[in-house]
């Protein structure tokens, strides 16, 4: 049972919204599975239902939980506001915010890969290869790899030796995140075959390589979430023709 202190109902709604993120985190709950319902988190955090619903609501709105009538509460993403500093799983459809945070990747990551390669030193080097490697064992290991993978793409944005592209590193984090929660381990092969790509083009200096590399490495992404986008876009259809029989 947890203990909170007496405060006012908006304070506590917050501070139950908190605990049950580290719920879905400490269990953990992994995206696309139901939480308990709200007479089991009542009691299992020892506060009203109203409460409960005010603690869902928030995690709905930050884009962590889905709602889905009739059907029950599920996860949708496990980004916290620590791995998306610019609220962007705020914007809601996290479909549509995926394809737009590749439309971005695809805009900046080609050419900070060809960045890397001028500016990588030899101790950068060794670490970029040891992250292609560690995630390359988590993903096969069917261990979560998203925080590893993010610190890949990281790594290489700043390698690139540019000030203002590591400004920009919070957007290419939640973008690897979003796609991670959305795919669910659907590219493994493709994921690892083009990681590996771009890392020996880095090391080598060939900015050629390493920018085609980065470009088949997200067009195999934006078409994995194309496919999803569109299986969801005709459940929706298919959940309101029912509706309206």
């Amino acid at each position: 049972m947890y203990q909170f202190e007496k405060m006012n109902k908006k304070l506590l709604g917050v501070q139950v919204e908190e605990e049950l993120m580290n719920f879905i985190l400490g269990e953990p709950v992994e995206v696309g599975r139901k939480i308990p319902n709200e007479f089991e988190l009542a009691e299992k955090f020892g506060v009203g239902r109203s409460t409960i619903r005010e603690a869902v609501k928030g995690l709905v709105t930050k884009g962590i939980l889905e709602v889905r009538r009739g059907a029950g509460t599920y996860v949708v993403s496990t980004c916290t506001s620590e791995e998306d500093p610019l609220g962007l799983a705020r914007l809601g459809d996290r479909y549509k915010l995926a394809l737009e945070l590749l439309d971005v990747r695809m805009m900046l990551e080609p050419e900070i890969a060809a960045m890397a390669c001028g500016h990588i030193t030899q101790e950068e080097k060794a670490r970029l290869e040891q992250l292609c490697n560690e995630v390359e064992q988590l993903y096969r290991s069917g261990i979560n790899h998203a925080s590893k993978d993010v610190e890949f793409h990281t790594h290489i944005a700043k390698c690139s030796g540019n000030r203002v592209v590591e400004i920009l590193i919070p957007v290419i984090n939640t973008a690897v995140l979003t796609f991670v929660n959305l795919t669910q381990r659907q590219l493994m092969k493709e994921t690892l075959e083009t990681h590996r790509a771009i890392t020996d083009s880095i090391k080598k200096g060939d900015s050629v390589g390493a920018k085609a590399a980065m470009v088949m490495h997200l067009n195999y992404n934006r078409q994995k979430i194309l496919q999803i986008y569109e299986n969801h876009m005709k459940d929706n259809e298919n959940q309101e023709s029912s509706k309206n029989i």
